[in-house]
């Protein structure tokens, strides 16, 4: 006859409870072995969301490509609006492209309020390119460049400096003595420690008008994929040198640094979580040893039950429970106190963590599979034996 759950479960409780240093010593490796998986889970994740609010500081991660002089000293190409086309059909893993051109400081006027933004041409796909939203107002459209209209799209920098609380869009300003109508304000982003000074950019047909010439002075090209940035600023390198044969082009990323970094915390996560799982395997070799000692001892009391009644699946679960209840208790241990440690470290250092219940599962998880899947073994063989030789056995 079976015995039900509840009195399997208060069986285990006892059994353990009359061996409590090792009981004790069981917990003390699972303890261990589930600090390290998630206190490297959430290293991880810290990691993670650094990075994040690192990337939403800047534009969208994008390679800018600028002709430059080669090693004889000729003259750089000079890219035209269809070397984007050029690009858009050849290249791989490629989400957007668009043309700028700085222009540089400018001297920006509103009534008696003054502004030295920097200022930019730019093509239709800006937006696309810099991952920017609009804040208010719109971009330019296909009517702007067709025409030439003098209008100019600001950051949220420059429409606070220059019309405080009034609404930017519409507004009449001048640069560099030119009226033009303020017609869209987008996000500042800042990809250095220094302060803002603003941006400003008008449509690169408009800046072509001005100046006279036709060039864009750089290409922005914006990956599918961070991970691909590097190699889509190779092909499009290496296209532009066949289009302009002993021409030299020169690749900026803007995200390199944080590249860098996110490599460097992923190896860091990466050992760590090797030392995690080594942890969690030792923790899970003492529960086999406690379970292997165990049935050593009992072996009386394992043929007594069976005398009793009890079935070998009473015997299996009432070892493999005994697991379970190590692991489930030494690993709730290891999460409350590597979550009260890492709030703590967050708060002071001013890190972005929050609790995450899939992270905690996961740790936990892996403790019960580890101890559950040690403790297999041992509980085979004590349901395993015959109940006449284990009494014998006294």
């Amino acid at each position: 006859m079976s015995l039900a759950l509840a009195d399997l479960l208060k069986l285990t409780c006892r059994s353990l409870a009359g061996n409590p240093l090792r009981s004790a010593l069981t917990l003390l490796g699972v303890f261990m072995g589930v600090g390290a998986v998630y206190a490297t889970l959430q290293v991880g994740n810290i990691s993670r969301a650094i990075i994040a609010a690192e990337l939403a500081k800047r534009d969208a991660p994008q390679i800018t490509l600028y002709p430059s002089w080669n090693s004889r000293g000729d003259a750089p190409a000079q890219l035209k609006a269809e070397d984007m086309e050029f690009l858009r059909s050849r290249l791989t893993h490629l989400q957007a492209i668009s043309a700028a051109d700085w222009s540089g400081p400018a001297q920006v006027l509103f009534q008696d309020r003054e502004a030295n933004p920097f200022m930019t041409a730019v093509s239709q796909e800006f937006l696309l390119t810099s991952g920017r939203n609009l804040v208010a107002g719109r971009f330019f459209t296909a009517a702007d460049f067709a025409n030439y209209r003098p209008v100019v799209v600001i950051d949220q920098f420059l429409s606070e400096k220059l019309f405080a609380a009034q609404d930017a869009i519409g507004q009449r300003i001048y640069v560099d003595s030119r009226p033009y109508i303020v017609v869209g304000v987008v996000p500042t982003r800042t990809e250095s420690e220094e302060p803002p000074e603003g941006e400003i950019w008008i449509s690169i047909a408009l800046h072509s008008a001005l100046t006279g010439s036709q060039d864009v002075g750089g290409l922005r090209l914006r990956p599918d994929e961070i991970q691909n940035l590097e190699n889509l600023g190779k092909q499009a390198e290496q296209l532009l040198m066949q289009k302009f044969p002993g021409k030299k082009f020169w690749a900026w990323n803007n995200v390199e640094d944080i590249v860098e970094q996110q490599q460097t915390l992923e190896l860091a996560s990466q050992a760590l979580a090797v030392v995690g799982l080594i942890s969690l395997l030792v923790g899970g070799v003492g529960i086999a040893n406690i379970m292997i000692a165990s049935v050593t001892e009992r072996t009386a009391e394992i043929g007594l039950r069976r005398a009793i009644g009890a079935t070998q699946q009473d015997i299996l679960l009432q070892f493999v429970l005994e697991a379970a209840v190590l692991s489930v208790v030494g690993g709730v241990v290891a999460l409350g106190m590597v979550h009260g440690l890492t709030a703590t470290v967050a708060k002071t250092f001013k890190l972005p963590y929050q609790f995450e219940s899939g992270t905690a599962a996961l740790a936990l998880g892996s403790a019960v599979l580890v101890g559950i899947g040690a403790g297999l073994p041992p509980a085979l063989r004590a349901s395993q034996l015959d109940p006449v030789k284990a009494l014998r056995s006294e």
